[in-house]
């Protein structure tokens, strides 16, 4: 599975959806511009030791990274509005799963252009304005490698994190 952040902005949520990369053996697609350098001391904490593990690129614009892709390659543009919920759909191994920026999502142009691909994660309080960008991204990934029988994980359950906690 492909996880794919354009532009983002917050170097914690940049760092905890590497953490999941790493974890899920999902790869990590980087599509610049970044609001933080990549040497941000916080990206690092919330990868903390994981950095190592995530099989990850860097791209220097969308263009670059759309020009990149195997022919036939699925994305799933994941964003508030979309027409279709993300249980919906029907993932495969090889997808790619696209979130925006924290604070202005994906480009609608984008969306409007892939509307058959735009998936929501529905919300119950219509209050609420977003979801965190690292849960957005765990929660579809999950359904993704749900769906696809978690790519022969190895380790079932989930260890808690050091230091305890129950």
């Amino acid at each position: 599975m492909h996880v794919v952040l354009l532009e983002p902005e917050i170097p914690p949520n940049t760092g905890n959806v590497a953490r999941l990369c790493a974890a899920t053996r999902s790869t990590l697609h980087l599509i610049e511009p970044f609001g933080f350098q990549l040497t941000d001391r916080d990206l690092k904490r919330a990868g903390m030791d994981y950095w190592q593990h995530v099989i990850w690129q860097r791209w220097p614009s969308w263009t670059a990274f759309r020009e990149s892709l195997p022919a036939g390659a699925k994305l799933w543009f994941i964003e508030s509005d979309g027409p279709s919920n993300y249980i919906e759909a029907t993932f495969d191994r090889d997808d790619y799963l696209v979130f925006g920026r924290e604070t202005k999502g994906l480009p609608s142009l984008l969306l409007e252009q892939n509307r058959d691909a735009w998936l929501n994660i529905p919300m119950q309080n219509p209050e609420a304005r977003s979801l965190n960008l690292s849960n957005c991204v765990a929660i579809v990934l999950f359904e993704a490698l749900r769906q696809t029988g978690f790519g022969g994980a190895t380790t079932p359950g989930v260890r808690p994190a050091a230091g305890g906690g129950q």
